[in-house]
């Protein structure tokens, strides 16, 4: 009976119990190597990049390097990964290779965005429009860059918000810089009533600019009437201060025009409008 059997499946499938035996062995002996190099071979490839980004910090490499640097090892030795574990796994790479240059047109509009990132990248590391640290004005969002990686650029917002922007548009497209400067001019702008005393409230705003540390006194404190309304008087005043300060003495100067003006009985037009930072 077992020999009839052996015979039916013999003819069936064209080889024997030993044959198809030895084949399972060899494939998931071959699939467990895979799949060994591929665990082993990602956690070597991040054990790689964090190692790269210590040793880089510890040289005072430029931080936008450092993270491009380990995020470009990282994806590098990955991809080496994959290539290997496929390999182990008995496909050719040269049949793999074929497949990929039969379906070169679906692939290179897939991928044309990712290497203009790439691109995107390299430029923003080689021109630097921007570093690690710096706060920018870029496809709309706003905020403190945390890194450059060989694909986006991670922003934090004011609220801790973390936005994920592409490399290649914000390489190609307009960036504002707000801190690569040392010194930055804060705007201030007031409506007073018709009928006030400009020059006293010209006066008083100079002495409150001058007696905050903060504001520089080169550029000199400037204040101007910038418009005629209907309703008001649009009072401008302009200052420069350092960078870090920018944003307290917006809110601070505000708060001392406000309480002073007020105490010495000038009035604000009822519908007085202040720009924010």
């Amino acid at each position: 009976m077992k020999i009839g059997l052996k015979a039916i499946e013999k003819k069936i499938f064209g080889f024997s119990i030993e044959e198809i035996e030895k084949w399972a062995l060899k494939i998931g002996t071959d699939l467990l190597l895979s799949i060994v190099i591929l665990v082993a071979g990602f956690w070597l490839a991040n054990l790689a990049s964090k190692t790269i980004r210590r040793v880089l910090k510890r040289s005072n490499t430029d931080e936008s390097l450092v993270t491009f640097l380990s995020s470009l090892t990282s994806t590098a030795l990955k991809l080496l990964v994959v290539v290997t574990s496929i390999t182990q796994f008995g496909i050719q790479m040269t049949s793999f290779v074929a497949l990929l240059g039969a379906a070169g047109l679906a692939i290179g509009m897939a991928f044309s965005g990712t290497l203009s990132n790439f691109a995107g990248g390299v430029m923003i590391l080689v021109f630097k429009p921007f570093k690690v640290g710096d706060t920018i004005l870029a496809q709309t969002a706003q905020g403190v860059v945390k890194e450059i990686q060989i694909f986006n650029t991670h922003i934090y917002t004011p609220d801790n918000k973390v936005v994920i922007l592409p490399n290649g548009p914000i390489a190609n497209g307009n960036i504002t810089n707000l801190t690569k400067a040392e010194n930055r001019r804060v705007d201030l702008i007031f409506h007073l009533s018709y009928g006030e005393n400009f020059e006293e409230m010209k006066s008083i705003l100079l002495d409150l600019f001058k007696d905050d540390e903060r504001v520089l006194q080169d550029p000199l404190p400037f204040v101007g009437i910038g418009a005629l309304t209907t309703i008001s008087l649009e009072i401008h005043a302009r200052v420069w201060t350092q960078k870090d300060n920018h944003t307290p003495v917006f809110y601070a100067l505000n708060e001392k025009v406000y309480t002073e003006l007020t105490t010495r009985g000038i009035q604000f037009h009822h519908e007085n409008a202040v720009t924010k930072a």
